[in-house]
């Protein structure tokens, strides 16, 4: 797995968000890449990833791109290919680019698992900057006290060096469906945070139309993932 870059903004903060419970950060960031000027700098690249090219507007989007927002040095990376079986290669990968570009910190936004329909979700956050945590409690965010996390924010959490400053960022969603009201709340949470200047309410009013868009995506990577995996067990017959 490697970064491939066609520009290298120099201490950004870094943003990823990785298909989770409720897919809320794939959401998430599908929304901020069309309410803010975002630019395409380059992507994560792996022969490992699922062979799923997605065309959007003629052009090709890729499964791991990165992206950048000039007027707030915002590093976006968003996936919209599964990375199963691939997190503790992605966690390295994010920890090299933070490197790479000098970057302030790199911030993971996750659904957390809630038994709980809010119609008003909760936030949480973890970091490993204690002085930062004033600041992220004084914006709503609540200190996730107990939890299990997976996928690709569990690995970059256990994987971490300590010079890597970092903070995770969760939202309550009760549902394995994406959760356009759980992305909505990170939205909230990051432009407090970050001063992004972002309106999070009309996800919320376009919440049927993202979740539909995104079911869509969704369906057809998971055939796509099959297809490959029939093809790999093919393969192995013959061989």
């Amino acid at each position: 797995m490697r970064i491939e870059l066609t520009e290298k903004p120099k201490n950004p903060i870094i943003l990823e968000g990785f298909p989770g419970f409720g897919f809320v950060a794939t959401i998430a960031t599908k929304y901020l890449l069309e309410h803010l000027k975002f630019k395409p700098i380059g992507r994560i690249w792996s022969k490992d990833l699922t062979p799923l090219a997605i065309i959007h507007n003629q052009t090709v989007i890729q499964p791991l791109e990165i992206f950048y927002n000039k007027e707030y040095n915002l590093v976006l990376v968003q996936a919209l290919a599964g990375v199963a079986e691939l997190e503790w290669e992605v966690a390295d990968v994010l920890v090299s680019l933070y490197k790479k570009l000098g970057a302030k910190e790199i911030i993971s936004i996750e659904g957390i698992g809630s038994p709980i329909e809010r119609e008003k979700p909760e936030a949480y956050y973890y970091t490993n900057v204690d002085a930062k945590k004033e600041q992220l409690e004084k914006i709503g965010l609540n200190p996730l006290k107990e939890g299990i996390i997976l996928g690709v924010s569990g690995a970059l959490m256990l994987s971490l060096p300590k010079e890597i400053k970092a903070t995770f960022i969760f939202a309550e969603t009760h549902s394995k469906l994406p959760d356009s009201r759980a992305a909505a709340k990170i939205i909230e949470m990051l432009d407090k945070y970050l001063g992004l200047k972002v309106e999070y309410k009309p996800l919320i009013k376009e919440a049927t139309k993202f979740e539909e868009t995104l079911r869509k995506l969704l369906e057809q990577t998971q055939e796509a993932t099959v297809e490959k995996k029939k093809r790999e067990e093919i393969a192995k017959y013959i061989s």
